[in-house]
């Protein structure tokens, strides 16, 4: 909610029977004004189920030993998550991905970005 719909709500508060008074509403709006980043957080933390990105590594290699000779000095990407919540420890996930691979999760991030920005316009 953002200030100038938390006035126009507490202002239909204020005229309700039985609403709150214009003083109530006042405490309420420099409540929020103090607090709205904290309230935020919190709300956020709240609704954490899973675990969440902490951080994010990455570097290219190129292989010097295979069982196939063809995939010698080949690029690898190599991709390490650091995942968890808040008051766990972290978890590492570690990915290794060849140009073929590296391309399709380019392609699938791509795919995701466009979804959020045609969700996040909706609203």
């Amino acid at each position: 909610m953002d200030f100038n719909q938390l006035e126009a709500f507490l202002t239909a508060q204020t005229k309700k029977q039985k609403g709150i008074t214009v003083e109530q509403a006042t405490i309420l709006t420099n409540f929020w004004k103090t607090h709205k980043v904290k309230i935020r957080e919190s709300l956020i933390h709240q609704s954490k189920w899973e675990n969440c990105l902490r951080n994010l590594s990455w570097r290219v290699d190129l292989k010097s030993q295979s069982r196939h000779l063809d995939q010698i000095n080949t690029p690898v990407a190599i991709v390490e998550f650091e995942l968890g919540k808040d008051d766990q420890e972290s978890e590492f996930l570690c990915l290794e991905l060849n140009e073929t691979e590296v391309n399709q999760l380019l392609n699938k991030l791509t795919e995701i970005e466009k979804s959020i920005s045609a969700l996040s316009y909706i609203s």
